[in-house]
């Protein structure tokens, strides 16, 4: 029997995205994001949990909805993307679903090249985009937040 995959689902708007549980460190209240210099136009700044500056990425930006101010009733859903911990500001946290791996249709499937998604899964109401955190950002995107993380931990000290 194949393992069931479990997938960690949000809202952005009125649409539904998923991350598998294991990039998925925690799910916290949002927060003052503090702006982050010279960051690429992706991140919408930095905060502090727990002692660790953790870069707030622009998921409404990324996946082209209008912007808006970050609510109280919003969601940072902490997780793993590339070898760092990234906060994506997300509208609401769903829970968490599990599906057979053979429900997940494979991006592949849909369209060549769509290389942000890793496939979509469908729910009785409608379907849900699986999204692959590892390809959030843009070569050139990380290498600029890795520099203005840089400067922002050169600022602390």
């Amino acid at each position: 029997m194949s393992e069931l995959a479990q997938l960690v689902v949000f809202r952005i708007d009125e649409k539904r995205y998923a991350l598998t549980l294991p990039v998925v460190e925690r799910i916290v209240r949002a927060a003052e994001v503090t702006p982050l210099p010279k960051a690429p136009t992706i991140v919408l700044g930095v905060i502090d949990l727990e002692g660790r500056v953790l870069p707030v990425l622009n998921v409404r930006r990324r996946f082209r909805f209008p912007g808006r101010e970050i609510g109280p009733a919003d969601r940072f859903l902490i997780a793993q993307s590339g070898g760092r911990t990234v906060v994506l500001a997300v509208d609401e946290v769903q829970g968490v679903i599990e599906r057979s791996p053979t429900q997940v249709v494979e991006a592949a499937q849909i369209m060549p090249g769509l290389e942000q998604i890793h496939g979509v899964i469908k729910l009785d109401d409608g379907l849900v985009l699986i999204h692959d955190l590892e390809k959030f950002l843009l070569l050139d995107e990380a290498r600029s937040l890795d520099e203005a993380m840089g400067q922002e931990v050169a600022h602390e000290t």
